[in-house]
């Protein structure tokens, strides 16, 4: 609970705050307080394997999933064509995404196309926790809630995965999180799983990939995360609206004329980078590749190390995927209000751990916002402990990303023994311009196509795909594209456009 005091004279307001000790999970005060571990719910059908915030909600969470379904035509499409012929009959999904009405749209659909499915959140402030509900009340077991301690987090994943009777044998991941704590925890429960499915380039480099590297991977993986449509759309399209919606709603911050510096100019970083100069901010960009930086520097922005620039500039954004690239040197020189958050998937980029000593003070503004106030009353403005992308990742723009999580863990059941090794591979690329071709009719759009003598000339087919495997859409893709020579998705599908 704040108070604000307007000093006399037009002095810096102060703010109170009853409040004490170092910042954990936080929900909105209108919340009840009371852990989920600590509640005893069940459904309307009596039904009580999941641990949500509060199974009343689940009414306006229904309308929330309701309207994200006339966002995504594409995966509702898919539901449609593909749920007579259950090409995922037998699959146990385990899950772990953002909680939100776009995964519960994603995780009906593959009910609707004979998939068993278990959630968990990958991040502990990003779950909706109405949709939460109306997932609970619809029978999925779901295990998250708004605002998860550490220990929650890893609570909520293992009931997802340690339950008895019930073993899964599929993975989506985002983030490694899940990966990593069956590979720990139970790893003899590999040898029923046939595939993991990873979304985030965190996911990718961390986990799966090392693994792999390591002769440690015994499935087949499917890096989503490079996928040219979710590259583009999610990553690139999707954080270029929304990263101006997460600082408005949590700052009400102006953007023109603010000097702005975004570590990392890969996809997420050129999206927030292009939204941000739009705006009329003064934007400087840091990066490590030489290729990314150039791309940078040509298209009109200031390449910078940290340091040269960090006690100037108003608002610090992180997309890299890496660790410790802001520290506490850097926290210490930032000019008073400087707001600092982070795109990225983790919160490993900002080092909020060095923040939590006694000579600074926390305060409390708002629902995930923070300031961190220093002994001299210099302060900075902390979003979501630097889990800034839950307010943004969730975006109703990221459309493309469920529906490339679909295709991949059909093919990945479906795949015949041997077509995929023990190794990490992208999405065939006939895939990715079969999701393209399906989200094009939303925009009333019409696909020019090739004659017999234009596609003989090419040499190519008319149906696709239209580039080849080494034509670099995005860069330092991780993983191997299949053999175009053997058929690429469930057979129930070959009769579509572009299949």
């Amino acid at each position: 609970i704040l108070y604000r005091f307007p000093r006399r004279g037009g002095g810096r307001a102060l703010w109170r705050s009853s409040y004490q000790g170092p910042p954990a999970s936080y929900t909105d005060s209108s919340d009840d307080e009371t852990s989920p571990r600590d509640k005893q719910q069940k459904n309307s059908k009596g039904n009580g394997d999941f641990c949500i915030k509060n199974i009343k909600q689940a009414d306006f969470g229904r309308r929330e999933i309701e309207i994200a379904e006339q966002e995504m035509p594409a995966l509702m499409a898919l539901r449609k064509r593909a749920q007579g012929e259950k090409p995922l009959a037998g699959a146990k999904v385990v899950g772990c995404t953002h909680i939100t009405a776009q995964t519960a749209v994603l995780m009906e659909t593959l009910s609707a196309l004979g998939a068993q499915c278990r959630w968990a959140a990958c991040n502990i402030y990003s779950t909706q926790n109405e949709v939460a509900a109306a997932l609970a009340e619809g029978g999925f077991s779901v295990f998250a809630w708004k605002g998860e301690s550490e220990d929650d987090f890893w609570w909520c994943i293992d009931r997802c995965v340690n339950v008895e009777g019930w073993q899964p044998n599929m993975i989506l991941d985002d983030g490694g999180d899940l990966t990593h704590w069956i590979y720990k925890k139970y790893p003899n429960m590999f040898k029923k799983i046939k595939g993991i499915v990873e979304e985030s380039v965190t996911g990718v480099h961390r986990h799966t990939s090392t693994l792999s590297k390591a002769g440690k991977l015994s499935v087949p993986a499917m890096n989503v995360n490079d996928s040219v449509t979710k590259q583009k759309f999610d990553n690139l399209y999707c954080c270029r609206e929304s990263i101006l919606d997460g600082l408005k709603r949590t700052t009400d911050v102006m953007f023109g004329g603010k000097q702005v510096v975004v570590c990392g100019y890969g996809e997420v970083g050129k999206g927030c980078c292009a939204a941000l100069k739009a705006m009329g901010s003064i934007v400087y960009v840091t990066e490590i590749d030489p290729i990314c930086a150039l791309q940078a520097c040509m298209d009109g922005f200031r390449l910078v190390k940290l340091n040269e620039v960090i006690r100037q500039v108003d608002i610090v954004i992180t997309c890299t995927g890496n660790k410790n690239v802001v520290v506490r040197e850097n926290l210490d020189r930032m000019k008073n209000g400087c707001i600092v958050c982070n795109m990225g998937h983790s919160n490993t980029e900002i080092d909020v751990a060095s923040l939590r000593t006694p000579e600074l003070t926390w305060e409390r503004v708002r629902s995930q916002v923070d300031h961190v106030i220093w002994p001299d009353g210099k302060r900075i403005v902390l979003l979501a402990e630097v889990h800034t992308h839950t307010h943004t990742h969730s975006s109703k723009q990221a459309l493309t990303r469920v529906f490339v999580q679909a295709l991949a863990l059909i093919e990945l059941y479906n795949a015949p023994e041997g077509r995929y090794k023990q190794d990490v591979y992208l999405l065939p690329k006939k895939m990715d311009e079969y999701v393209a071709s399906l989200h094009l009719p939303t925009f009333d759009a019409h696909l020019t196509e090739l004659s017999d003598e234009q596609a003989k000339y090419l040499g190519l087919n008319k149906n696709g795909p239209f580039k080849p495997n080494y034509y670099r859409y995005v860069k330092n893709k991780v993983g191997h594209q299949p053999s175009p020579s053997k058929p690429r998705v469930h057979p129930g599908f070959s009769r579509q456009p572009g299949l």
